[in-house]
Order: C-alpha cells, then sequence, then structure tokens
C-alpha cells in the first residue's frame, strides 16, 4: 500500500532533506504507519537558517510596511478557517486527538493569526523627553531577527499560532520545528504560508530528531530567539545550546496542575471542569489539572458524580463525531502510566475505574480515576499526559494552597466556589500563570498563555507577546547647529 508523502518546507521550496532520509508516521488508532515524512539533516537546517537571515534583509520583507505584514498574516488566516477541517482530520490521524476538536481548534486559531494581522501596525515607538534641548531622541521597535520556533505534537496548530501570530507581524523571520512524532499537519500547513504570499525564506517547516534537527536549530550562530514547547529536561538542553547564540528563549513546558474545589462549589460544574480538564484532549494537554484538591466534605459525593458521568464516555475511533476519548498518541505514554499506576496503588491510592489499557488495536488507555491518602501520591507527581484524575482531600485553605503551590511547576490551576471573595484570595494565591475559576481550559489570542518555576518563563498570545519579538532601537539626533564641543567628554 502506498502511503502519502510530505515534504520539507525550505527556502519557499517543498523538498527532501538533503540525505533523502524518510521516517514512518504511526497511526495511534491503529498502530499502523499511514504516512511518510522527509526528514531534515544539519545541512538542511544551515540552509533554512540562512535562507531566514536572508529573507530577514530583503527589502521584499524587510520593507514590507507593518500594515502590509497585517494583511498577509490576514491572508494567512482566512486560509486555515478555509483548511481547518483538512487540517483536522490530519492531525487526527496523527496524532490521535479528536476531531471534534482538532477541526474546531484550527478553525479558532485563525483568529489568533487575525488578532496579530491588527497588531502589526499597532507596533510603535516613542519621542523621549530627554534632557538636553540640543538632542532628539526616539525610540523605535525593529524585529529581533530569525526565530527558531519548536513546537510538540499536542495543540500543533494553537502553539504554532502563539509564535509565529506575533514573529510574523513584527518582521521577523522563522524557522519551524516540528515534531518528529506526528509532523505531518505542520508539514501540510506550509502550503497555507506558501499560498498566502510571504516572501521565500520568511518561514520554513522542517522536522527531524534532535541531532538532526533540533540541536542544530538552536544552537545556530544565526538564530537570534528561540520559542520552545515541550518538556523541561528537554528545555534544560535548548538553555545549554542558546549559549551559543545567546539567544533570547523563551519556554513553555506544561505541568501538574491543581484543581481546588470547595464545599460551597456547585458539584456538577465543578465535576465537568474536573472531566473537561482530565479527560479532554485524552489528558494530553499541557495544561491538565490532574492534581484534583477537593473540600473533604465534598470528596464522596463529587468521585460518585464523575464515577456516573464516565461511565457514559465513550472511547474509541478519533475520526467518529461520538467518541469522547481517543487512543494516545504514543505507546511510551501508555508505558508511563501504567508505571505511575503500580506505583500509586503501592503508595495506598484507590482507583475508582479505568487503570487498564484497552486490549484492542492502538494506543488505547480508558479515562481513570485514581483517589489518593498522600501528597506523595505518584499520580499527583508525575506529568503521564493520559487520562488520569487523581483527587486529594483538603480540610482548610491554607492547606488547599499550600497543596497547590506544592509542586515544581506553576502553569495552569482552577478554583470552583460560589465565593467571590475567597475566588479572588484563593486564585491569588496560587503560583501558575494562569488560572481558572468555574471553568477550565478556556484560550484566547487575547490572553497571555505562560507558567512560573519549571513550568517556563516568557508569555505566547496577548499584546506583549509581538513585543517579545522586536528589540528597542534608540537613535539620537543632533539637532543644533553648533560644532560638537569636547570630544573628550561624554555629554
Amino acid at each position: 500500500m502506498t502511503h502519502p508523502h510530505f515534504q520539507l518546507y525550505i527556502d519557499g521550496t517543498f523538498c527532501e532533506g538533503a540525505d533523502n532520509a524518510t521516517e514512518h508516521s504511526i497511526n495511534p488508532a491503529t498502530g499502523q504507519p499511514w504516512a511518510s515524512f522527509a526528514c531534515t539533516s544539519p545541512y538542511d537546517v544551515d540552509r533554512a537558517v540562512a535562507a531566514a537571515r536572508r529573507a530577514l534583509d530583503d527589502p521584499e520583507w524587510r520593507d514590507l510596511t507593518q500594515t502590509a505584514r497585517g494583511k498577509l498574516l490576514a491572508r494567512l488566516a482566512d486560509l486555515i478557517e478555509d483548511h481547518a477541517q483538512e487540517l483536522g482530520r490530519l492531525e487526527t490521524i496523527d496524532s490521535g486527538k479528536l476531531l471534534a476538536e482538532t477541526a474546531t481548534q484550527t478553525k479558532y486559531v485563525a483568529d489568533y493569526y487575525r488578532y496579530y494581522a491588527g497588531l502589526a501596525d499597532k507596533i510603535e515607538g516613542a519621542v523621549l523627553p530627554i534632557d538636553k534641548p540640543d538632542m532628539h531622541v526616539f525610540t523605535t521597535r525593529m524585529p529581533i531577527g530569525v526565530v527558531a520556533a519548536v513546537v510538540p505534537w499536542t495543540a500543533q496548530m494553537f502553539l504554532t499560532a502563539t509564535k509565529l501570530g506575533p514573529a510574523l507581524a513584527a518582521g521577523c523571520t522563522i524557522v519551524l520545528k516540528a515534531s518528529e512524532i506526528a509532523p505531518i499537519p505542520m508539514l501540510e500547513f506550509a502550503k497555507l504560508i506558501d499560498q498566502a504570499g510571504f516572501p521565500a525564506g520568511v518561514v520554513s517547516v522542517v522536522t527531524g530528531d534532535a541531532e538532526n534537527c533540533a540541536i542544530p536549530l538552536t544552537r545556530h550562530k544565526d538564530v537570534d530567539r528561540i520559542a520552545f514547547t515541550g518538556g523541561p529536561e528537554t528545555a534544560k538542553h535548548v538553555i545549554r545550546n542558546s549559549a551559543e547564540n545567546f539567544a533570547v528563549t523563551t519556554l513553555e513546558l506544561g505541568g501538574k496542575s491543581p484543581i481546588l474545589v470547595f464545599d460551597d462549589a456547585d458539584l456538577e460544574s465543578a465535576a465537568n471542569g474536573l472531566i473537561a480538564a482530565n479527560f479532554g484532549a485524552s489528558g494530553q494537554s499541557c495544561v491538565a489539572g490532574s492534581r484534583g484538591l477537593i473540600h473533604r466534605p465534598i470528596l464522596e459525593d463529587l468521585i460518585q458524580r464523575i464515577t456516573e458521568k464516565a461511565r457514559t464516555i465513550l472511547v474509541g475511533d478519533p475520526l467518529a463525531s461520538d467518541t469522547h476519548v481517543g487512543p494516545l498518541c504514543t505507546t511510551a505514554q501508555i508505558d508511563r502510566i501504567q508505571q505511575t499506576l503500580t506505583t500509586a496503588t503501592a503508595q495506598g491510592a484507590k482507583i475508582h475505574f479505568g487503570g487498564t489499557p484497552l486490549e484492542t488495536a492502538g494506543n488505547y488507555m480508558p479515562p481513570t480515576l485514581v483517589e489518593c491518602v498522600s501528597p506523595q501520591t505518584e499520580t499527583l507527581k508525575v506529568e503521564m499526559f493520559g487520562p488520569v484524575m487523581s483527587l486529594l482531600p483538603f480540610d482548610t485553605e491554607d492547606e488547599a494552597i499550600a497543596l497547590a503551590n506544592s509542586t515544581e511547576f506553576g502553569l495552569g490551576s482552577g478554583v470552583f466556589t460560589q465565593n467571590i471573595a475567597r475566588a479572588h484570595r484563593v486564585s491569588g494565591r496560587i503560583r501558575s500563570g494562569i488560572c481558572w475559576v468555574n471553568t477550565y481550559r478556556a484560550i484566547s489570542p487575547i490572553a497571555p498563555f505562560g507558567g512560573f518555576n519549571q513550568s517556563g518563563y516568557g508569555r505566547e498570545a496577548g499584546q506583549e507577546a509581538i513585543l517579545d519579538y522586536t528589540r528597542t532601537k534608540t537613535t539620537w539626533i543632533n539637532i543644533s547647529d553648533a560644532p560638537m564641543s569636547n570630544p573628550f567628554v561624554m555629554r
């Protein structure tokens, strides 16, 4: 059987890698290869970065007005919206995520590009009220340069938009490194970049393993900025690589997000929020609320509600419209979950439902609920990237906050309470970059996204993100007709 093949996109051309290396992409729903893709060599990385550096200084991109850059982004947004179903289907086959989510999310991602299209000509400098009357001094925002954008296979259209949108609006050029695990949607997305009319070299899309792609890219001498989403261990290597080029680096690294449910919460809403946070996207989300901290008086009631709702959750084909939970992207995730659950039960944790992979083709793990007896329970510490919910009781508000903050991560968090004073008080004390109150997993191009601690640093989305892709330039103009004074004294 002939599988579809997807090429790299370098310097405005679709191509194979220099050494003609290819890999097969595995459909997680079947465990079988379904497509092949070209892999990048270090030579190809050099070519992509060189193209980005050339494009940065090419008048075709350099001299494009900020308004014109915005129009290009708006055109790309329209193309994404028009092809959302197709891109979503490719992402579902490639990663196992539900088509209902991938297609909807891809369509919404178009608004991220529209948002930055609108901001492109709002990047402003300032005239400084300088303390020297013979000087006119002003600042301008310059593109930071060549950007290495590294995205994982999870929510890749969203994570790409939060990088490409502000970077292109700011006038940067980008080499986008797609995950070698499930890169097909990104390689297809490159066709839309090409159709939108961006000059050659402004965006290249590559993929490959660490040695041949990620390392040569993130340590490349001509890369000025790195925007990375992935795991903390890989991020440490990225930081070390950036020592070679002094690239400004932002990191979004996932976590073990807490959800605090108080006894005055709407329990129906809280149960749905916990299910959305843990079983939505099959638990494959960087903001999965996998540490449920529950006020002790309502723990039993909440477990019963979640258990009843879990009976209606359909695990199956991610392309089917009635499926709630699809397969996990890799077999490694299944192994990690099983090992973590084994340790947790040995520690005294109780599994209320799930816990065992389905005996079928594909990487299927059913929704699993774990009742923990200690903050040290393994499922409360390990990011499993699967549909596993862990619940732990607390007795006081201060204890709940202490438990929420007792982690090395700090990306997302949630609070369920009908007490508005408590909502403000508790959300303000949780150390996380995002806090949802009486809801979960809501996103917007207007709202910054990022974490504290080992969940990384820097923010994506929102107005401030576009400034992170610029550097301030200060220009001094002598407006006096008098000659310069003593050259040996600083003005």
